[in-house]
Formats: C-alpha cells, sequence, structure tokens
C-alpha cells in the first residue's frame, strides 16, 4: 500500500500543476485607414448634431485598430473603429468573413466627426446619410485586416491596470453621475517585457470638436491613441464605455499659453483633452498588474430591442435607416416573423446582441448602445424624481454588481448602436418634466424606447450566470 501510495501522489504532483497551469495566450495587432474619399460630387456626410453636415477634409484618418487574441483553442478579436456607432448587420457581415475566428467584438467609439454609417445626418430629415459602398469597404478592411493578423500572433503576458479623475468628464444630463475609471490592458513579450500592445477603455463622447467642425477626424482618441503610442512605441486599441448621461469632455479645464481658455470645436481643445487621457492611461499602464487571461470563454446572444421610439420607426419607414426588424414576443431572446412589405408589425424590435467575454480571471461586458453610468454602477437616484414617467419602476442591475468579484471591462457601442440606454426610472418624455424643467433633458429623442435598459441589464445577468455556470462545467 505504501509504494501504491507513493505512486499515486508522484502521479497527481506531476499531472495537477499541468492541469492547473493557464494556456499560453499569443496576440496580434492591427490597424488599418478606413477615411472616406472626399471629393465634389460624392458628399460625406458627418455623423452626430444635425443634418447637412458634410466633410470638407480629412484632419487626421478614420482608423480601425484590432488585437487578436488566441488561447490554443479559440481566437477572439477585438477592434476599435473611429465611427458613430457600426450596426450589428455590419458586424455580422464582418464575423462571416473571418472563419478562423470563434468570436469578433466590433466596438465603435461613438465618433461625432466621422462619417454617418447609420443613415440619419443626411442632407436633410428625409434622406439617407449613409454612402453604403462605404460601409462595405469598412467590413471588407476590417476584415481583411483581422485575418491578416492571424500570422503575426505572438506570446505574451497581460496586466491590467485602471485609473480614475471625475475632473475629465462632464455630465450634461441630470443627476449627475460618471464612470471615471479608466481601465487598460497591457501586453507584453514573455521573454523580453517589451510591450507588444495595449488595449484602453474610457468613458466620454468623443465630441471634442463640436457640431462646426467638417473635417473628418477621429476627435480626441486620436491624439490618446498617438501620445501613447509615442511613449510605449507599441500599438494601441480605444475602445469607449459607458458614454450615455450624457457623458462629455470638460468645460474650463484646458488653457493655452496665454491663459486664454481652450474650448469646444478648436483642435487644440481636441488634442489637449486627448493628452489628459492620455495620461490617465499612463496612470492605468503603468500601475497595471498580472493578470491570468486563459482560457477563453464567450456567451453571446441576440436580443429584440423594441422600437418606440416614433422618429426611429418613420427613419425605417422611409429607408433612412436601413435593417430588419423582427414583431416583438414575450421574451426579447425569441424573434417574431421579420417584417416585410406585407407584413408590417405594429410592435417591433431590432436585432442586436448582449455578450460577456472571458479572458481567463478578466470579464469584459460588451453592451451594444450608449450606457448610462447609473447602469454600471447602480448609483440611481433614490427616489427617482416623481415627475419621470416610470419613477416607481425596479432598479436595473448594474454591472459592477453582476461583476462584482471580478476584475472586469465594459465596452459600450460593442456590436451594434440602439442609442442611449436609459434606467426606466429616469426615462422622461411627457411633461410635466423632472427636475422641475420647461422642457425633457436630451437623451429620449436618441433611443429606441423606455424598455431598452430593462432588457440590455437582464440579458447581461443571464449572460454572466451562464459564464459562471460554464466555468464550473
Amino acid at each position: 500500500m505504501s509504494k501504491l501510495t507513493g505512486w499515486l501522489l508522484l502521479t497527481l504532483a506531476v499531472i495537477l500543476p499541468q492541469a492547473s497551469q493557464a494556456a499560453p495566450l499569443s496576440v496580434a495587432f492591427g490597424e488599418v485607414d478606413i477615411t472616406p474619399e472626399v471629393k465634389a460630387g460624392k458628399p460625406v456626410f458627418l455623423a452626430g448634431y444635425g443634418y447637412n453636415r458634410r466633410a470638407t477634409g480629412v484632419h487626421d484618418p478614420i482608423m480601425a485598430r484590432a488585437v487578436l487574441l488566441d488561447d490554443g483553442q479559440q481566437r477572439i478579436a477585438i477592434v476599435g473603429v473611429d465611427l458613430i456607432g457600426l450596426a450589428f448587420p455590419d458586424v455580422e457581415r464582418i464575423r462571416e468573413k473571418l472563419p478562423n475566428v470563434d468570436y469578433t467584438l466590433v466596438a465603435s467609439s461613438h465618433s461625432h466627426e466621422g462619417p454617418d454609417v447609420i443613415g440619419i445626418w443626411g442632407p436633410n430629415p428625409f434622406t439617407r446619410g449613409v454612402n453604403d459602398d462605404y460601409v462595405t469597404m469598412v467590413v471588407d478592411k476590417v476584415s481583411e485586416m483581422v485575418a491578416s493578423l492571424e500570422k503575426e500572433l505572438k506570446p505574451a503576458t497581460i496586466k491590467f491596470g485602471t485609473a480614475e479623475d471625475a475632473k475629465l468628464l462632464r455630465d450634461s444630463r441630470l443627476p449627475v453621475v460618471y464612470d471615471p475609471t479608466l481601465r487598460a490592458l497591457r501586453f507584453q513579450s514573455p521573454d523580453s517585457g517589451v510591450d507588444l500592445g495595449m488595449l484602453v477603455q474610457w468613458n466620454c463622447h468623443p465630441e471634442a470638436m463640436g457640431p462646426k467642425n467638417t473635417l473628418l477626424t477621429g476627435d480626441f482618441p486620436a491624439t490618446t491613441v498617438a501620445e501613447l503610442q509615442k511613449k510605449y512605441h507599441c500599438p494601441i486599441v480605444y475602445i469607449s464605455g459607458a458614454v450615455g448621461g450624457l457623458l462629455a469632455p470638460p468645460r474650463g479645464l484646458f488653457h493655452d499659453a496665454q491663459g486664454n481658455e481652450l474650448k469646444e470645436g478648436d483642435f487644440a481643445y481636441c488634442e489637449a483633452y486627448g493628452r489628459a487621457v492620455a495620461q490617465l492611461a499612463e496612470s492605468a499602464i503603468d500601475a497595471a498588474t498580472p493578470l491570468t487571461a486563459t482560457p477563453f470563454r464567450v456567451v453571446a446572444k441576440p436580443v429584440l430591442i423594441p422600437v418606440e421610439n416614433p422618429l426611429y420607426r418613420l427613419a425605417r419607414k422611409v429607408g433612412i435607416v436601413k435593417r430588419p426588424v423582427f414583431q416583438l414576443t414575450d421574451d426579447f431572446e425569441t424573434f417574431g416573423r421579420q417584417a416585410t412589405e406585407e407584413f408590417r408589425p405594429e410592435d417591433a424590435g431590432v436585432k442586436s446582441e448582449v455578450a460577456v467575454v472571458a479572458l481567463g480571471e478578466l470579464r469584459i461586458a460588451c453592451i451594444p448602445g450608449e450606457i448610462y453610468p447609473e447602469l454600471v454602477y447602480g448609483d440611481f437616484q433614490i427616489p427617482a424624481d416623481p415627475n419621470a414617467d416610470f419613477s416607481e419602476s425596479p432598479r436595473e442591475p448594474s454591472a459592477a454588481a453582476l461583476l462584482a468579484d471580478k476584475k472586469w471591462m465594459l465596452f459600450g457601442l460593442a456590436n451594434d448602436e440602439v442609442g442611449y440606454i436609459i434606467p426606466k426610472s429616469q426615462w422622461d418624455s411627457k411633461a410635466p418634466y423632472a427636475y422641475d424643467r420647461e422642457d425633457r433633458q436630451y437623451g429620449e429623442i436618441n433611443s429606441c424606447g423606455p424598455e431598452v435598459a430593462p432588457i440590455v441589464m437582464e440579458a447581461l445577468r443571464r449572460r454572466v450566470v451562464e459564464m459562471d455556470g460554464a466555468g464550473k462545467e
């Protein structure tokens, strides 16, 4: 028995460390220029703000940047694009072109200084602003770039870090709630420690250039990326997080050498803010600690987002927005018949997706729109303003509570743009208005409806439960 026991202990000593050892991580970074051509007779309509804002030139290129990750079993691509919001059907087209990638995540920065890829910022309210050939070019270039990275994969280690600075944010809607945390991933060579690339997630509308600018630009993230590349000599992928609410660059914080305030709409202001975000990112990167990033797991499922917004309904009816809609059912994960010319259900919604990606011990919540930071941290106004339309509605589960015992990141506009995701208890589209205002606050006009937040956060809860269950198998 003693010999048998000794043999068993020796066998376990050899096997168990191998079984618990994380699989090796490999990564590759890439980028591609997706700037549309600006020429006479072929207008490029800029997304965000109002109608008929036509590009007159290019200040800096519109880019797509990506990291491809491999754990020996699965490949995950994370792509950041300098766009207002690439729609889910176009993300699906990219995925179809990448059969060797198990999951492709495309997150838009939500830049207000890039081309319209949705349709609602054309020359007038009744004309589509999208050049469909341009969107096809984006799909093709992004998929080709990601595919090319499969030959560039290199072993890597990963570190995760955070840094906070609420002074870098302004909330233009009551109640004032921020997500002031910048989150960063640092990928390094396991042999030399050389930086291979980084991923930075920050929570602010890229709208430092404002509504009067007519030059194509990535807005402040272009400067953030350039500054970080200059310091760390490696590729940078930029991702937006919780930008709803409405989080924007601050005022009164930056001045020129003569002491004059730099303001929205000037590239000096845009670049000053981009540098400030880069400095915050440096704090997160330099303080980052090692992370076990394998194995990978992905739990993603389509959801049906009801479209109640009458303007959105009209936009689809007249062909300004072109994406399929489906009849609503009793559950947002069950789709009814797709609408056609002959079949036009009164209650319909768009197909989107909510996902959770696990890179080892890190969780990434993938949210398909502009989520309010209240839904990230659960910082709801309690009680809600009594004049809000649904002030007594239950509070949605927060991302932080759902992911409480994990290291986590949150990607907004991940795989889709369904507009603002507003806590239902704050929804306020009917008089009398909250906070004794004479008119409603901005937000609801660019949201699909009051049920979006309950659906998205319940979908996230389900994905987390599925993820935790998969991890116990």
